[in-house]
């Protein structure tokens, strides 16, 4: 089970006060210090400090100006407006259909970002689904959810998508574990379809995909998928929320991961013939 949403942003909101008090202390200022330093009254700044009380951009500007750490005000402010926004609930998103929930609100994010680096355990990712595919899997979640049925829209919505793909301004690194091949979304005839389509994925030039084995030895395990768009946002979904990560130095621990996951794939000829052994292991 995952944390509720509401639990998450409390603890994010607490971690940023006490690294607001670390900043704080370090500067050898009190509290009371700070208070006058920045013109606010001094039970403001504890509550900062104890996350009961979000800080607004320019109180993370005067805060880190009076404590002589001007340097840190950009990863502190991505950090706050994270805990303001970094779970969308599916839910909530839900109301107005599956449509929204698959993402047809980040077609803008997709078409800036140049380059995407994804990581997928057991699925395959939404940019290369057929229709079909994407049709089985969004079955569920309609349900689960209790979205109002808009299947069409939500498929509709992804293939559109799917454009970017062909954009050769971007470069995508996709890497995937074997178990995503053996996942069944529907029949055998719509896996075998899905498997095909990645096939056919592999020979496009904006395309780079690799597949990590089962058995590999390899360096890491994620816990869960993710998507990195450029240097700027990490994106994973729980089952039931979206999480979005801007921190600078959090969004480079997910390159990092990356980096360790695409070590451990097969890429080339040898990815195409775990596709192909799984595609032959349906009939």
């Amino acid at each position: 089970m995952s944390t509720p949403p509401s639990s998450s942003a409390k603890d994010a909101q607490r971690a940023l006060g006490a690294r607001l008090r670390e900043i704080r202390k370090d500067a050898g200022l009190s509290g009371r210090a700070l208070a006058a330093a920045t013109g606010q009254h001094f039970t403001r700044v504890s509550k900062i400090e104890h996350g009961t009380q979000p800080p607004t951009d320019e109180d993370i500007r005067a805060w880190c100006r009076a404590c002589g750490a001007d340097e840190l005000v950009p990863d502190l402010i991505a950090t706050s407006r994270a805990v303001e926004s970094a779970y969308l609930e599916f839910r909530r998103q839900g109301r107005a259909g599956m449509k929204r929930v698959v993402g047809a609100h980040t077609l803008p994010l997709y078409e800036r970002t140049t380059r995407f680096r994804i990581y997928e355990h057991n699925v395959i990712p939404g940019l290369f689904q057929t229709p079909a595919y994407c049709a089985a899997m969004l079955s569920f979640w309609i349900g689960f959810l209790e979205t109002p049925q808009d299947m069409d829209a939500a498929v509709a919505s992804r293939m559109e998508r799917q454009k970017v793909i062909f954009d050769a301004g971007k470069r995508f690194t996709v890497v995937l574990e074997e178990q995503a091949l053996r996942t069944w979304f529907g029949t055998a005839e719509v896996q075998a379809g899905q498997l095909g389509r990645l096939l056919e994925m592999m020979s496009v030039p904006t395309v780079s995909l690799g597949i990590i084995p089962l058995m590999r030895e390899r360096t890491a395990v994620a816990s869960a998928g993710f998507w990195i768009f450029d240097d700027s946002l990490a994106a994973l979904e729980t089952p039931t929320a979206s999480i979005e990560v801007t921190r600078p130095q959090e969004v480079e621990l997910y390159a990092r991961m990356f980096e360790h996951l695409r070590g451990a794939a097969a890429f080339g000829a040898a990815a195409r013939a775990l596709i192909i052994g799984a595609l032959s292991e349906l009939s």
